[in-house]
C-alpha cells in the first residue's frame, strides 16, 4: 500500500506533539534535583510503566519479531518462542532487586545508583562505576537509535525514493527531537512521555497483531498451523550448551543476573525508582513492571509468528537481516493511517530509550563527577544549567555512535551483548557492597578492572552465549574483589607475637 499522506500526518503530528509535551515541563525545574529525580510526587504504576517503556527501545519492537521469525537466523539463535525462557529471569530478578537493592537506596538522599558505592568505599569507587556505566550506556544506546533509522528509511524509501543515505538523516530526525524535550524538561519530561510513548507502541503493536490476523489465509488457526509445522512454537529447551543463548538455564539464571544488573545497578532504570515517593512504592513499580515486560515480549513474539506464516502464504520482501521485515510489513501492507500509527509507535519506543538514557547519562555526568569535584561550591541555578548542556553534549555523542554501529550486526543482538558485557563488573561491585560487610574499595575497584578485562576477552575469544555474560563477570568481579579485600585487609593488620 506504501506510505500515504494521511501515514505521514499522522506521524508528524506524534513528532511534534511529543516534543512539545515534553518541552512543557521545564518550568518545574528550580535546581539539578528537581531535573534528576523530580518532585518524588508521581504516581508507582506511572513510573512502573516509564520503567517499562524505558527498557522497550526499537531493539524490541524491531529485533524481537525479527528473533520470532527467523527466516536468516541459526536454528539455535532463534525462529522459536524460546526467548520466553529469559522472561522467566526477567521477572524473578524483579524480587531479587525490591528486596536486596532498593532498601539500601533509600537509606538517604541518593540522585544515582553510584552514590550508594561512595556511601560504602569511598568516592574512587564510585567513579570506576560511574565510568563503566557512562561507557556502556552510551555504545548501547547508539546501537538503538541506529535501529530506529532503519524505521524511518524504510518509510522513507518506500515513498520517496532515490534520498542518499536515508539511515543518516534518520538518526539525526529522532536524536535531535529527543534532545530538544529532554533538555527542556528534565526527568518529569522523560517519564510523562514514556507514558503516552507506552500506550502508542502498545497500541500500534496490537493493531498491527490484528491486522496480521486478518491478512492471514485462515486467520489465527492458519497462523498456528504455519508455525507448529515449522517447530517455531518450542518454548523450553533444557540444553546444556552454553554457547546457546535462548536455553532454560541461560534464561533463568542469565536472565535473573541480567535484570539484577539492568535494573538494579544502572543508573538508567535506578533513576525511575528514585523518584518514587518511598521504598514501598518503587518496590512495586519494580515488580509490576515485570509482568507488564512479559505480555509485551509475548506480544511482539507473537508478531514475529504471525509474520511467518504470513510470508508462506505471499512471496517475503527482500531483505538482508530478519531486522527489515516488520518495518517492510507495516510500511507497505497496512490501511492507511494504521501505518503511520504503527511508525509512530516505533518511533515512541526509540524516543522513550533515548530520552531515558539523555537523563541518566547526564546525571551520572553532573552529579557523580562534576559536583564532587566542585566540592559544592558550584551554586544551585549553574548547576541546572551545566545539567541541560551536560543533556545535549550526550545527545550529540550518542548520534555519533549510532551513526558507527551500522556496521555492528543484528541490533537487537548488539544493544544486548554491548550492555551485558559491563553489567557483570558492575553487579558484581554493588554486590559486595550491599551483601557482605568485609569487601574495601580496593578489592571492588580490582574487581571491576579485572572483571571488565577478562569480559573483553571472553567476547572476543570464545562463543559463550551473551545471556551468560552478566553472571559471569559479576562472578569474577566478586571473587577478585573478596580476595583482593581479605589480602589487604590482613595486610593491615599487626602480626601476632
Amino acid at each position: 500500500m506504501g506510505f500515504s499522506t494521511l501515514d505521514y500526518f499522522v506521524l508528524l503530528a506524534y513528532l511534534a506533539g511529543i516534543t512539545a509535551f515534553g518541552m512543557r515541563f521545564k518550568k518545574t525545574h528550580k535546581s539539578v534535583r528537581d531535573y534528576f529525580v523530580g518532585a518524588r510526587n508521581t504516581h508507582w504504576i506511572v513510573i512502573c510503566l516509564s520503567i517499562v517503556a524505558t527498557e522497550t527501545s526499537t531493539l524490541t519492537l524491531i529485533g524481537v519479531p525479527a528473533l520470532a521469525y527467523g527466516h536468516f537466523a541459526r536454528p539455535e539463535q532463534g525462529g522459536t518462542l524460546t526467548y520466553l525462557q529469559v522472561l522467566i529471569g526477567y521477572v524473578a530478578g524483579r524480587f531479587i532487586i525490591a528486596r536486596l537493592f532498593l532498601p539500601s537506596y533509600f537509606r538517604g538522599e541518593l540522585l544515582t545508583a553510584y552514590a550508594l558505592l561512595e556511601r560504602r568505599f569511598g568516592s574512587a569507587t564510585r567513579h570506576v562505576a560511574a565510568s563503566l556505566f557512562l561507557v556502556m550506556r552510551a555504545l548501547a544506546e547508539g546501537v538503538r537509535v541506529f535501529a530506529a533509522s532503519l524505521v524511518l528509511s524504510a518509510v522513507l524509501a518506500s515513498s520517496v525514493p532515490g534520498i542518499p543515505h536515508l539511515w543518516l538523516w534518520s538518526i539525526a530526525l529522532v536524536g535531535v527531537l529527543t534532545l530538544i524535550y529532554t533538555f527542556e524538561g528534565g526527568i518529569a519530561a522523560v517519564i510523562w512521555t514514556d507514558l503516552i510513548q507506552f500506550v502508542i507502541y502498545i497500541g500500534g503493536s496490537l493493531l498491527a497483531a490484528y491486522e496480521l490476523v486478518q491478512l492471514t489465509p485462515h486467520g489465527w488457526s492458519g497462523i498456528v498451523d504455519a508455525a507448529s509445522a515449522a517447530g517455531k512454537l518450542q518454548v523450553f529447551s533444557f540444553s546444556t550448551d552454553p554457547t546457546l543463548p535462548f536455553t532454560f538455564w541461560a534464561g533463568v539464571i542469565g536472565g535473573t543476573f541480567l535484570t539484577n544488573a539492568s535494573h538494579g545497578t544502572d543508573q538508567l532504570l535506578v533513576q525511575r525508582l528514585l523518584t518514587c515517593k518511598d521504598l514501598r512504592d518503587s518496590q512495586k513499580a519494580i515488580v509490576t513492571s515485570g509482568f507488564i515486560v512479559l505480555f509485551q515480549f509475548v506480544l511482539f513474539l507473537g508478531i514475529g509468528i504471525m509474520l511467518f506464516a504470513y510470508y508462506q502464504a505471499v512471496p517475503p520482501p527482500a531483505i538482508t537481516t530478519n531486522d527489515e521485515i516488520f518495518p517492510r510489513f507495516f510500511v507497505t501492507m497496512l490501511p492507511h493511517g494504521v501505518s503511520g500509527l504503527v511508525i509512530a509507535a516505533i518511533f515512541a519506543a526509540a524516543m522513550s530509550n533515548l530520552s531515558g538514557s539523555l537523563n541518566s547519562l547526564a546525571s551520572t555526568t553532573v552529579i557523580d563527577f562534576y559536583q564532587p569535584l566542585a566540592a559544592g561550591r558550584v551554586p544551585d541555578a549553574r548547576l541546572l544549567a551545566l545539567s541541560r548542556w551536560c543533556t545535549a553534549a550526550w545527545g550529540l555523542i550518542l548520534i555519533i555512535i549510532a551513526v558507527v554501529a551500522r556496521g555492528w550486526g543484528s541490533v537487537f543482538t548488539a544493544g544486548l551483548t554491548v550492555a551485558s558485557i559491563v553489567y557483570g563488573p558492575m553487579l558484581g561491585a554493588f554486590v559486595l557492597g550491599v551483601a557482605t560487610t568485609r569487601a574495601t574499595a580496593a578489592g571492588v575497584i580490582a574487581g571491576m578492572s579485572v572483571s571488565a578485562a577478562f569480559m573483553i576477552v571472553i567476547w572476543a575469544t570464545t562463543r559463550l552465549a551473551w545471556t551468560w555474560y552478566v553472571l559471569v563477570g559479576c562472578a569474577i568481579c566478586w571473587a577478585v574483589g573478596y580476595g583482593v579485600s581479605m589480602t589487604t585487609t590482613q595486610a593491615r593488620q599487626p602480626a601476632r607475637t
